[in-house]
């Protein structure tokens, strides 16, 4: 399965980063903690690295995501790439202190009411990018929401007087070629409901729960370990017997049963999960 999900206006607004990367000092990359390659835009990373503007990488939701593993992606964007990181989350009041800090390390040169810092920041769809700018500045400046592509225009916010930013809207790739990469998307809500299946979501979901949070997965659904090792479309109908989830004739409800895992997932009721590991 390869998700296509590539609505119009964010033609315009690749062209839009194109142009105002230029006036801005540095990049402000906002991921998903729980996927933060899966959730990275490698169009816009290599315009960032073709024009070698600084670049600060926000791993936020990290309050939900497995927090050991995302200490490992600090580790290994600082150790393995030129990239600067930092672990958030837009509930945390404090992270203001610790990007503006952040920030200021990579233009140093920049920093007062005169020379005020100018910082870019982008983001692919419902990664938070909109909840941390109303963190920066105190205010509900940008719309957020819990589905994709809210923002949709580019505009100039004055966190401070040292600090201005130049939001984007949240800009995908044309096509998402790994499935692997496309359902952690899906099963994470960050692309739209209409470009991937639910069933086939939750299953690759189960796939990384089984090998990596098999505990947290038995204790939310009341699994045993012989379930466990089963296949992953096993264990939805596992779970849809379980929790009598059922069609006509007694029959398991797979949808159904599907969507309950994603719900789980997505509003941690099976745990503070990451998708993605460094060293994999």
């Amino acid at each position: 399965m390869a998700v296509q999900w590539f609505p119009g206006h964010m033609t315009k607004a690749k062209k839009d980063f194109e142009k105002n990367l230029k006036y801005n000092d540095l990049v402000i990359e906002v991921v998903d903690a729980r996927l933060p390659r899966s959730s990275e835009n490698p169009m816009l990373n290599q315009i960032i690295k073709n024009r070698a503007k600084p670049h600060l990488k926000l791993l936020n939701k990290s309050d939900i995501a497995d927090e050991k593993v995302t200490q490992q992606w600090i580790n290994f964007f600082q150790k393995e790439t030129t990239i600067s990181a930092l672990a958030v989350s837009a509930k945390n009041k404090k992270n203001k202190v610790d990007i503006k800090k952040a920030c200021m390390k990579l233009v140093p040169h920049r920093g007062t009411s005169i020379k005020p810092v100018r910082a870019i920041i982008i983001g692919i769809p419902n990664v938070g990018k909109s909840s941390l700018i109303n963190l920066l500045t105190q205010k509900k400046i940008a719309k957020t929401g819990d589905v994709p592509a809210v923002t949709q225009m580019q505009q100039r916010i004055i966190v401070d007087n040292d600090f201005v930013l130049t939001d984007t809207p949240g800009l995908m790739w044309h096509k998402i070629e790994s499935e692997v990469q496309g359902n952690y998307l899906a099963a994470s809500n960050i692309i739209g409901i209409n470009a991937y299946d639910e069933t086939e979501a939750a299953l690759y979901l189960l796939d990384c729960l089984k090998e990596n949070y098999s505990q947290s997965l038995m204790d939310r659904y009341e699994l045993d370990a012989t379930i466990i090792n089963q296949p992953s479309e096993d264990i939805i109908e596992a779970i849809a017997i379980k929790k009598h989830m059922l069609l006509k004739g007694n029959n398991p409800d797979l949808r159904k049963s599907a969507v309950i895992i994603l719900q789980d997932y997505r509003s941690q009721k099976i745990g503070r999960i990451s998708l993605e590991f460094p060293e994999k």
